[in-house]
C-alpha cells in the first residue's frame, strides 16, 4: 500500500528534503516535477533529508505535462488553499497521487481550473493565514491517507 507524492515545481530544498524524509518514512513514492528552484545536489536538501535521501523511492519529470503524460490513466488529486471540498473527503486508494504546487504561487490558474472537481484544501481557520508550509502541508494529507487506506 502506497500513495505517491508530486510537488510541482518546488522552490525551497528544505521543504523538498524533509517531504523526501517524509516520503520514505510513510512508505510512499516521491514524484519531482521540473524546474526546481535549487539543484538536486544542494548539500542543505541532503541535510534535509538527512543520509534518508539515497533510500527515497524518486522520480524526476522535465515538466507537468511530462508528468500528465505518463500517468493520465492514474487516480489523481490535487491539493491548494483554492480546491472547493477539503481533504477529508478524498478518497484514498493505493497508488494514488497527491498533487502538490510550489510554495510561492501553489498550482497554476490552467491547472486549479482543468482539475477544479479534484482540487482539495486543508481548512484554514484564521484569516491571517494564506497557506500552509509545503512540508507541513503534506504530512497532513499523507497521514490522514495512510490512516483511511488502513481502516
Amino acid at each position: 500500500m502506497s500513495l505517491n507524492i508530486v510537488l510541482v515545481e518546488p522552490e525551497i530544498h528544505t521543504n523538498t528534503g524533509n517531504i523526501g524524509r517524509l516520503s520514505l518514512a510513510s512508505g510512499c513514492n516521491l514524484h519531482l516535477v521540473k524546474p526546481f528552484g535549487f539543484e538536486l545536489s544542494d548539500a542543505r536538501l541532503k541535510r534535509a533529508g538527512l543520509d534518508y535521501w539515497k533510500h527515497i523511492s524518486l522520480f524526476i519529470y522535465d515538466s507537468f505535462e511530462d508528468f500528465m503524460q505518463q500517468h493520465k490513466n492514474k487516480k489523481i488529486v490535487f491539493l491548494s488553499s483554492h480546491g472547493n471540498q477539503t481533504y477529508w473527503n478524498i478518497e484514498f486508494k493505493d497508488d494514488l497521487f497527491l498533487i502538490f504546487g510550489k510554495e510561492s504561487k501553489g498550482l497554476s490558474e490552467s491547472v486549479l481550473k482543468d482539475h477544479i472537481e479534484s482540487t482539495y484544501k486543508i481548512p484554514i481557520m484564521s484569516d491571517k493565514v494564506r497557506s500552509i508550509n509545503l512540508a507541513n502541508a503534506v504530512s497532513i494529507v499523507v497521514y490522514e491517507g495512510l490512516r483511511k487506506l488502513s481502516l
